[in-house]
């Protein structure tokens, strides 16, 4: 007879804990179902929850339950909705393991006609739960993957002309905050391989990779936020200004771009032009400027303006922060 495991929760969000069941149970039985609820506990999107068991288990069938009952409690009358709502998924398979590390395994279990498998309930093995992590992830960093972890971060990407400030607001803010930041890979990058101020057009797809590479990095070392110097799109303005087109890849890139930051704030260039000698003068400032602007419109990709010295600048971005809550629709909430 086949061995089918089943095992539920909102995974919210998915830590060791839940990942020592899962590879408990994979070692049990011949194949795993997950059902994943929908949840208000945290902002993150069930089927983001539902994909990071996907990317980590593939041979784990998951089942999102959408309309799933809310909440858990030992009262009978909500275990029997949850009883009958996993009985109609089940669609008439038959589950010979039920897994979980809480007390609703035994009627789950015997609903199901099931093995009432408790994996590590007195949390000795791996002790953490779903609550710990939400409220310090950093904290409890050990205890979550880093597929998982990168999710849990608020990821703020500043753009702009050059002698825009975005560095040093960049670093002042994961100072203020105490986190981590991305500096821009691409300065580091011309400085070290320029020829007479110039660079290749393959140069531009190794600096958008290697900005990336520097960002992942950090991320996984961020403590709420993470702070990052530029980004793809700009490195793409750059091809594009250099060469008047861009490579193959880094379009790719920049086209990802958008969705890969929570929020973009623009640097204006109301600051005194820093001439340095890796820089072309502020007129090419102004129009660099204007240019980015309007590739951000074109993207479509919403954008928060910075103007004043720094103080001003960052006081800005702490307001923003502090109302933003990650995977809102967060420009729709300013319009209420």
């Amino acid at each position: 007879m086949k061995k089918l495991g089943l095992t539920l929760g909102k995974f919210a969000p998915l830590h060791k804990g839940h990942q020592f069941m899962f590879e408990t149970a994979l070692r049990e039985v011949d194949e795993l179902i997950v059902v994943i609820y929908e949840t208000t506990v945290s902002p993150i999107p069930l089927h983001v929850r539902a994909n990071w068991i996907r990317r980590l288990y593939p041979t784990v069938r998951v089942i999102e339950a959408w309309d799933g009952p809310d909440g858990y409690s030992d009262d009978r009358e909500h275990e029997i909705r949850e009883e009958q709502y996993i009985l109609g998924l089940l669609q008439g398979e038959q589950v010979t393991h039920f897994y979980s590390s809480e007390f609703y395994g035994k009627h789950m279990s015997i609903a199901l006609g099931a093995v009432d498998r408790r994996v590590d309930e007195a949390r000795q093995q791996v002790p953490i739960s779903a609550t710990m992590v939400r409220s310090d992830p950093h904290k409890y960093r050990d205890y979550v993957s880093d597929l998982v972890y990168r999710d849990l971060i608020t990821k703020v990407v500043f753009v702009g002309a050059m002698s825009t400030g975005k560095s040093t607001i960049t670093e002042a803010l994961a100072q203020r905050y105490r986190t981590t930041f991305a500096s821009e890979y691409g300065r580091d990058y011309w400085t070290e391989h320029q020829v007479d101020r110039r660079i290749g057009l393959e140069a531009f797809d190794e600096i958008a990779v290697g900005h990336i590479e520097r960002e992942e990095r950090a991320l996984l070392e961020a403590d709420r936020y993470l702070f990052v110097d530029t980004n793809a799109i700009t490195t793409y303005m750059y091809a594009l200004d250099y060469h008047g087109r861009a490579p193959e890849l880094l379009t790719r890139l920049a086209l990802e771009n958008a969705q890969r930051y929570d929020l973009f704030f623009l640097c204006e260039d109301d600051i005194p032009y820093d001439d340095t000698w890796d820089r072309s003068g502020d007129q090419k400032r102004q129009v660099f400027h204007k240019q980015i602007i309007a590739d951000l419109k074109a993207r479509r990709i919403p954008y928060i303006t910075l103007r004043g010295s720094l103080e001003e600048r960052m006081n800005k971005v702490d307001k923003v922060l502090a109302t933003f809550k990650p995977y809102s629709n967060y420009f729709g909430e300013l319009c209420k």
